[in-house]
């Protein structure tokens, strides 16, 4: 059968619906290729599920730290209903995002396995032909499993098996010491399980702020044993996973592999295109239009390798979908200011520049932070960055409670152009952890020689 549209979207997860979306609204003809329409990523096995084990370890967490408030407890934790709560409530996100789907114009919908014939034309598993103007690859991502940990068979899980165990092993070894890996590490341990994380890198969770990556190292060094830099070589033992690293080594129930998730571009026949790779094999494009090259070819979400996170797919989703829509009259977007969360405890959250050599810093230490010593978390760091001209916020590194909600504030702030003599002007009300960032913010005026505003913090406790 052949088949012919305006923009062929491959891949029906959050970047390619909102593809789709975007050029049928624009008035193109569209067709979205996918094997079983799912759902997404976000849904199945990434974001939901893994903030519902995060919950879980939470409540776990506050149950033993109730002690610092002169509460007595100790959690009882049964794992097998942990993860089947975590399935039920996934299945109902899952479910949502299903449903979505299915209010799709039947005509749209092609279910099916889609590669490149050439730059113009898609071949299905099932032979179906699709001629489009423009295409858009939406294809997302995988997990990448290294050929070292094969040995291990069943042993070893990613993301995607992980949230299907019916109870939580004894013993844990993370791969991976990015965010996933310990995020998942952190609340599995806080479940009871003895968690080792290794990692052939020495940055973890990616964080280049050394002060701040100190202090998450320090924070989750309590709770779990961590290895960085260092080689690993798996082999099975007695029926489990023997890891060894340096002089070290340890039998484990089950192995988490989290060393990242690579676009899934390897069976799509990019090589009949003619579009530039990078060395990994990733079409390179425009970052404020999303075309690859001089092509009718678009991409987005993670099958970019750009900014893996779920807003960035449905906004990467829509740009292509909007500029394949109307082709050749290609539209550069402004794209958000970056922002990525570490769902650690605490938080840590990155926005915008990082690269600071040439900006101003202000520093807020959460130690003596009144609202988090009242909630017995005084704990982190915050680093804000600004241009050294006019104090505009540019940037910042959070690790500190509520970092998921305070690097919005800031992201919003950047997005917004406004200084930091200007958010000290808002109202921040005492007590709260918003506070905490008064001191970072009146450090860059005075590096910049403006007015901090804001009043006065005396008498109240650490400074607000």
């Amino acid at each position: 059968m052949d088949l012919d549209c305006d923009v062929a979207i491959i891949g029906g997860g959050t970047a390619g619906l909102a593809a789709e979306r975007s050029a049928r609204r624009t008035g193109a003809q569209t067709l979205i290729i996918d094997p079983d329409f799912s759902g997404t990523t976000c849904a199945n096995v990434g974001c939901m599920p893994s903030k519902l084990l995060i919950a879980a370890a939470e409540a776990a967490h506050s149950a033993r730290r109730a002690a610092v408030f002169g509460i007595h407890a100790e959690p009882v934790i049964d794992s097998a209903a942990v993860l089947a709560r975590l399935r039920a409530e996934r299945d109902h996100f899952a479910q949502a995002t299903r449903d979505t789907i299915a209010k799709l114009p039947a005509s749209v919908i092609l279910r099916g396995t889609a590669r490149f014939e050439d730059a113009a034309t898609l071949v299905l598993d099932d032979g179906t032909r699709v001629t489009a103007r423009a295409i858009v690859i939406a294809a997302g991502a995988r997990p990448a499993v290294p050929a070292m940990f094969a040995a291990l068979g069943d042993l070893v899980l990613t993301n995607e098996t992980l949230f299907d165990l019916d109870t939580l092993p004894a013993s844990l070894a993370v791969v991976g010491a990015g965010p996933l890996g310990l995020e998942l590490g952190q609340a599995i341990a806080r479940l009871g399980v003895a968690v080792t994380v290794l990692d052939t890198g020495a940055v973890l969770g990616g964080i280049t702020d050394e002060p701040i990556a100190a202090r998450l190292h320090e924070a989750l060094a309590q709770e779990m044993t961590l290895a960085l830099g260092v080689e690993i070589k798996a082999s099975l033992s007695e029926g489990k996973a023997r890891l060894q690293w340096g002089d070290e080594h340890a039998l484990f129930d089950r192995v988490l592999v989290a060393t990242g998730r690579p676009p899934s571009l390897a069976a799509l026949g990019l090589e009949t295109t003619g579009l530039a790779l990078d060395a990994h094999g990733t079409p390179l494009f425009d970052r404020e239009t999303m075309r690859c090259g001089e092509s009718t070819i678009f991409i987005a979400g993670d099958a970019s390798a750009d900014r893996p996170v779920l807003h960035e797919a449905s906004a990467t989703g829509a740009i292509a979908g909007y500029n394949a829509a109307r082709w050749p009259d290609v539209t550069p977007a402004r794209r958000m200011v970056p922002l990525s969360i570490l769902f650690t405890d605490p938080p840590v959250a990155t926005v915008g520049r990082t690269d600071t050599g040439d900006l101003v810093t202000g520093g807020a230490d959460f130690t003596d932070q009144g609202r988090a010593r009242v909630e017995g978390r005084a704990q982190g760091l915050a680093h804000l960055h600004a241009d050294p001209g006019d104090g505009r916020l540019l940037g910042a590194v959070l690790f500190c409670p509520a970092a998921d909600h305070l690097g919005h504030l800031i992201a919003w702030a950047v997005e917004d152009g406004r200084s930091a003599s200007e958010l000290l002007q808002r109202p921040f009300y005492h007590p709260t952890l918003e506070e905490g960032l008064k001191p970072a913010l009146r450090q860059i005026c005075t590096a910049v020689g403006t007015h901090p505003g804001g009043g006065s913090d005396e008498g109240t406790p650490s400074g607000g």
